[in-house]
């Protein structure tokens, strides 16, 4: 079984990230190891490899595995920084294996950062559009790497934080679920 599954690892680096125009090897070495299925409930370990989000709690998937790897490479982490996780269990640990400090934040309101000045956070799940408290803790050049979502296809947004001002620019297509909460707010209009 074990050797079953770091055929899968590899097969998925294989055929989903390395195709997807993923050139850091550190990512595909990270994501060779990890043992994805560990991030997945029992009842959905045989999806841990496939091209589909994978929900592990009510309201929260893992990226695909090509959304995820896009995700980090266009981050660009280095080894040493500071990162936060937010509902990133499986990126926080690739992030781990590359040398990156990590925080999660898993629970609750996922608005409430619990710290500041992260080089690096990173979001496995779509919001409408990032919360202003993520980008008020970026450290000066620090990344947000989150997919942007209101219609069926989200947009891979990277905010980065200058001294004065935040720019932001998009990357690529995904189409992960929203995370649960940051759903868009329609009202009633005449």
């Amino acid at each position: 079984m074990m050797a079953d599954l770091a055929a899968a690892r590899s097969n998925m680096v294989e055929s989903q990230v390395r195709p997807s125009d993923v050139t850091d090897i550190r990512i595909h070495d990270a994501m060779r190891v990890i043992p994805r299925e560990d991030f997945v409930p029992a009842g959905k370990r045989y999806l841990a490899y496939a091209d589909v989000p994978v929900e592990y709690a009510p309201g929260r998937a893992l990226l695909k595995p090509r959304d995820v790897a896009k995700l980090l490479q266009m981050a660009k982490p280095v080894t040493g920084e500071k990162a936060l996780a937010i509902a990133a269990p499986y990126a926080a640990a690739v992030l781990e294996d590359m040398g990156v400090v990590v925080e999660r934040l898993d629970d609750g309101d996922l608005t409430t950062v619990p710290g500041a000045n992260y080089d690096l956070i990173v979001v496995e799940g779509a919001v409408t559009r990032a919360p202003e408290a993520w980008l008020k803790a970026l450290a000066p050049g620090g990344r947000l790497a989150v997919v942007e979502r209101e219609g069926p296809v989200g947009k891979a947004a990277l905010y980065i934080r200058a001294d004065d001002e935040i720019g932001r620019r998009t990357v690529f297509d995904a189409t992960p679920p929203l995370l649960a909460g940051f759903e868009a707010q329609h009202g009633f209009a005449f």
